[in-house]
């Protein structure tokens, strides 16, 4: 393309990532900002940067006097123009960290397109001590500049992009679903939104698309997806957001392992955009024994450290602790710290600490090994080389043992689990585990509310094997359900649906729904089921959660290109704000202050 050289019809050549020695001696205009400026005298050498990539720009006061006065006096992410010549550079001068290290431009014009304000924080460099959240936040545009946050959302979009063509491939359409939908809470809190032409009624923003893929099953769009933003009024931490995205699927006449088939391969593709290959096919652990085994039902299985039931080896140690949770129906349970022996006072007190606020009473620990020690002192050398034999530990490691309910033990011992791991970097080192956890409960008693809840959402089908049961016993009905678990982290769950109207009524009343409220809030779905509902069952892979451990963060603001903080606020836009009088005298809306309680 032809480039005009003076005033606003100036257009740029090529990018500031595109220039490689076969360019040389052709003339060029580059756009963008300036990274860096160095001051030689009579060279002055800026970098100039896109999202691109880099190309150092010389300015030589002999050949071009007036582009090298301007380049003396502009600031760092200032926007400038710069129209010049390819040239190799010299061998000793190459720069091998950046893909135009070839080759500069000698510039024959630098025009300020736009001066800049000395920003923040540095942008440039992001070597020296990081900028404070909530400035990074203030300031979003300029933090969007930096090359991690670049790199980031670029590989959101080569994901989105890769998910997009995954299930075209396999026979799926990417169908929108609405963002203004009736308000039926169950779980976390919805969004609502005043309606101007019905004053007094809302609409709610979607916590999940649920409902209308399975009417799009009812429909016959056998094969659904899409790519969705989801709101959720709740309180947010590292993996959470008020809006967020997630990989929406719905599959007619679908079994689990037709699910596990579909989402594996799609997974694998995602994984090798950041150059990381994972095993197939995932395995496969059931709820209760990942509660057993770990402690949670999203374990991390990059390291060991699993929960073992040493209950058996001391029914007759008279140890109040053990005691009490035996006689009270408990259970003891103990894992084994590769190396812990090595221990101080200090960090086992830390461990301790953190076992109590986990509900426990206290732990017990035992260093085997030369001056072999106990902090129970029941706890013979006999006894202790058989509880090592239980738990699979060996001389130089640290026994970890828990007692109490059982419901509570597994927790401390897995949140004590995940900590060590931390502290010795066993979940370092770059590894991808995923597991597929299923046979999740149907329900779980919500004790405020004194009633069962849906442990997934109420649209989920029970076992077939455990329907006779739903009124009788609650408790031992399974769910067709399952979570992928990626390192420690949720990052997907779905079920196979309830189909028919009458087992979506029997949920109803289990969960406390009455038939007058049900009507209310879903008879458009219970009526849907009445014309020809197919069995169907589908997932919701988390994408923010998934591009953040491809991605190798923490959290997931740093995948989001303009996210929320922990408090739900927008420090850039100055969101939530008030709204005028006269919108909320439209809306038939007045704001009513809280009391203090």
């Amino acid at each position: 393309m032809r480039a005009s050289e003076c005033g606003q019809e100036l257009v740029r050549t090529h990018t500031c990532g595109e220039l490689r020695p076969e360019h040389a001696g052709a003339r060029v205009i580059l756009m963008g900002w300036v990274h860096r400026r160095r001051d030689l005298g009579p060279l002055t050498f800026l970098d100039l940067r896109d999202r691109y990539g880099i190309t150092q720009i010389v300015c030589d006061e002999q050949r071009a006097p007036e582009a090298h006065a301007v380049a003396k006096q502009v600031r760092n992410e200032s926007v400038i123009a710069v129209i010049g010549t390819v040239v190799r550079r010299a061998p000793e001068t190459v720069n091998p960290k950046i893909a135009t290290g070839e080759v500069e431009v000698v510039a024959e014009r630098v025009i300020v397109l736009n001066p800049a304000k000395t920003p923040p924080f540095p942008i440039e460099d992001e070597r020296g001590s990081p900028p404070s959240e909530e400035v990074r936040l203030k300031y979003r545009y300029l933090d969007l500049r930096r090359p991690r946050l670049q790199r980031n959302l670029i590989l959101r979009h080569r994901a989105a992009l890769a998910v997009r063509q995954y299930f075209d491939r396999h026979g799926f359409l990417e169908i929108e679903t609405p963002m203004l939908i009736k308000s039926t809470p169950e779980g976390a809190r919805d969004f609502i939104v005043p309606s101007r032409l019905h004053p007094g009624k809302f609409y709610a923003l979607p916590q999940s698309p649920q409902l209308f893929k399975q009417l799009l099953m009812v429909a016959g769009f056998d094969r659904y997806f899409q790519i969705v933003r989801c709101f959720r009024d709740e309180d947010l931490r590292a993996d959470r957001q008020p809006e967020f995205t997630q990989i929406d699927v719905e599959m007619s006449f679908a079994t689990p392992e037709m699910i596990f088939a579909l989402i594996e391969p799609l997974i694998e593709e995602l994984c090798l955009l950041v150059g990381r290959e994972i095993v197939r096919p995932f395995p496969r652990l059931p709820f209760a024994e990942a509660i057993e085994r770990y402690g949670t039902d999203k374990p991390d299985l990059r390291f060991g450290m699993e929960l073992v039931d040493v209950s058996p080896w001391l029914q007759d140690v008279e140890f109040a602790p053990y005691r009490r949770a035996l006689d009270g129906g408990g259970v003891i349970k103990g894992i084994a710290v590769r190396g812990g022996a090595k221990y101080s006072r200090k960090q086992l007190e830390e461990l301790a600490d953190l076992a109590r606020r986990a509900g426990l009473s206290g732990l017990t620990w035992v260093k085997l090994g030369e001056g072999e020690s106990a902090s129970a002192p029941a706890l013979r050398p006999a006894r202790l080389e058989a509880l090592a034999r239980a738990i699979g530990a060996e001389r130089g490691d640290l026994l970890l043992i828990a007692a109490g309910p059982r419901t509570v033990v597994n927790q401390a011992l897995g949140l004590l689990r995940v900590e060590i791991a931390r502290r010795e970097g066993l979940a370092d080192g770059g590894q991808f585990r995923f597991v597929w956890i299923t046979d999740f409960p149907m329900f779980e008693w919500a004790a405020s509310e004194q009633r069962w809840s849906a442990v997934h959402h109420p649209f989920t089908s029970p076992r077939d094997e455990d329907v006779d049961r739903l009124e009788t016993d609650p408790a031992s009905v399974r769910a067709k359900a399952y979570d992928l678990v990626l390192n420690g982290v949720e990052i997907g769950g779905g079920s196979i649906r309830i189909h028919r109207r009458d087992v979506q009524q029997r949920v109803f009343r289990v969960i406390g729904l009455g038939e007058e409220e049900a009507r209310r809030k879903f008879g458009f779905l219970l009526d849907a089921f009445e014309y020809g509902a197919p069995p169907h069952g589908g997932i919701a892979l988390g994408f923010d959660r998934l591009i953040m451990l491809l991605a190798g963060e923490t959290s997931i603001r740093e995948v989001i290109a303009f996210p929320k903080t922990a408090s739900a606020t927008d420090l850039m836009l100055d969101s939530p704000s008030e709204v005028s009088p006269a919108q909320l005298e439209e809306l038939g809306l007045a704001i009513i202050s809280r009391r203090s309680e």
